[in-house]
């Protein structure tokens, strides 16, 4: 039979006090004064007991929670983006909140927004902001979110953008392949679930390159697996490219290591780019030509987070371009 579950009552008749100052210490009240000798008896009373405080319980007096919501399908984590995201979880617990990971997958920005109000978060992070909608922004509002940003290529009322153009990453991929001389370019579109979000602007980039030059397009599908690159580089001389841009530099490996092991040759029949200039770009042989991300510090987003829930003046994000970065493999 599990034990009964250690309430704040418990906490406050071992340290003496009343349920209210146990409140106010463990949820750091700055409005109410409480000595350092009743913080730290509170406290060590708590720790004795194994006391955690009841996240609900805290929302519903606050009206909102300490957690900033990250929409985002894991698949779609990479390691750039992992790497970034860890780094912004310990900025954002430096000023008191919880970043949570928020997997779901929806219809329409509105749809996952309701699901995200459920929540009652501070603030929401969409990592693919451009999908965000003034209806959607209007749902999280009203459900007292205090803040809303979004990493996005266009500006979204009630949202503070982020600048990412993901379009962008693909005209650059593409402008080097057809500088390089390649006219029939492929373009990964990986199948896993979360990327297409990311993908498809990156296509429709290189394809907006192709349109004012004498270059083409071909989408080409592909699931991070060994076995899935193998096939795609078997069939490879069916679809007649000369060059591909890989989506990022994981796929970008996946593929350049299965191309060889058909017999192609990179980059003299295909000459291969990637994205997010992994250390691992350099690595592979010959090393990947790639192009670098405008990854906002994550210091300078948790500030910004912090100011807009406080209503205190929100600090400017740098507007920064994506760069190619050229080596062997193109």
């Amino acid at each position: 039979m599990a034990a009964n579950a250690v309430t704040s009552t418990d906490v406050a008749r071992l340290a003496g006090v009343s349920r209210a100052t146990v409140s106010f210490v463990l949820n750091n009240t700055q409005t109410h004064r409480v000595s350092e000798s009743t913080r730290t008896r509170v406290q060590e009373a708590a720790r004795q007991l194994g006391y955690v405080p009841h996240a609900a319980a805290r929302t519903l007096r606050a009206g909102h929670s300490n957690l900033v919501l990250i929409p985002a399908s894991v698949s779609a984590v990479g390691h750039l983006v992992s790497a970034w995201l860890d780094a912004l979880h310990g900025e954002l617990e430096q000023r008191g909140y919880t970043a949570v990971l928020h997997a779901g997958r929806y219809a329409d920005a509105s749809a996952g927004a309701r699901a995200w109000a459920e929540l009652r978060p501070a603030a929401v992070l969409a990592l693919d902001g451009d999908r965000l909608t003034a209806q959607a922004v209007q749902v999280l509002r009203r459900a007292g979110v205090g803040a809303v940003l979004a990493l996005a290529a266009h500006p979204v009322e009630g949202v503070h953008a982020l600048p990412f153009d993901h379009a962008r990453i693909g005209e650059i991929a593409a402008e080097h392949l057809v500088a390089r001389g390649r006219r029939r370019i492929g373009v990964i579109m990986p199948r896993e679930r979360g990327l297409e979000t990311f993908a498809r602007p990156r296509l429709e980039g290189a394809r907006a390159v192709a349109s004012r030059s004498t270059a083409t397009v071909t989408e080409v599908p592909m699931e991070y697996t060994r076995a899935s690159a193998s096939e795609l580089a078997a069939a490879w001389g069916d679809l007649g490219l000369d060059g591909v841009f890989a989506y990022n530099d994981e796929y970008a490996a996946l593929l350049l290591h299965a191309l060889q092991g058909a017999g192609l040759t990179v980059p003299g029949d295909v000459a291969v780019v990637g994205a997010d200039d992994l250390v691992t770009a350099t690595l592979q042989d010959p090393p990947l030509t790639t192009v670098r991300l405008p990854f906002i510090p994550p210091a300078l987003v948790a500030d910004i987070i912090d100011a807009q829930i406080n209503g205190t003046d929100v600090p400017d994000a740098p507007t920064a371009e994506a760069v190619l970065v050229p080596r062997a493999s193109s």
